[in-house]
């Protein structure tokens, strides 16, 4: 690939990975879809790693399938653009670095849920955030080799 090319490309992903950025943010912090509009009166928080999505599971058939998959799945899968987006828009290219990355964004996310009262800091959700950052990194992996053996065969 011509340097032309791998310039657009890296800003290509650093647009995108700004505006995943603000989107992360909005939804994570601002959206009213799970009731973030305002501080919480009964402040929850969960330091037990593994409690909620034991509980999660445990009662899916309760709390029903849409509750169980957006908080077990969902959180997962919200961070897997960041670990796709990442090493496309910056230097930071290493599965650690994704993990320490993803890790720390989500870190953040929660305390600041915890010092606003809104939403709800939970280890589970750091947890969960961490795994889709670095599957989010494998699948930018996969697609880097797959580019490779195509550009290659050309």
């Amino acid at each position: 690939m011509n340097s032309r090319k791998r310039k657009a490309l890296r800003g290509l992903g650093k647009v995108l990975f700004v505006l995943y950025i603000g989107f992360l943010i909005y939804f994570l912090i601002f959206s009213d879809w799970y009731g973030r509009t305002g501080e919480m009166q009964e402040y929850h928080y969960n330091l037990v790693l593994f409690k909620e999505i034991r509980r999660f599971w445990q009662y899916r058939h309760q709390l029903g399938f849409f509750a169980m998959f957006t908080n077990l799945f969902g959180n997962v899968i919200i961070f897997i653009p960041f670990g796709f987006f990442l090493p496309m828009a910056s230097k930071y290219r290493s599965c650690f670095a994704t993990l320490f990355w993803s890790f720390g964004l989500s870190l953040c996310v929660e305390t600041f849920q915890l010092l606003t009262k809104v939403g709800s800091f939970d280890v589970d959700d750091i947890l969960l955030n961490t795994i889709g950052g670095v599957a989010g990194h494998i699948i930018f992996v996969i697609c880097v080799a797959i580019r490779r053996r195509h550009v290659r065969k050309r």
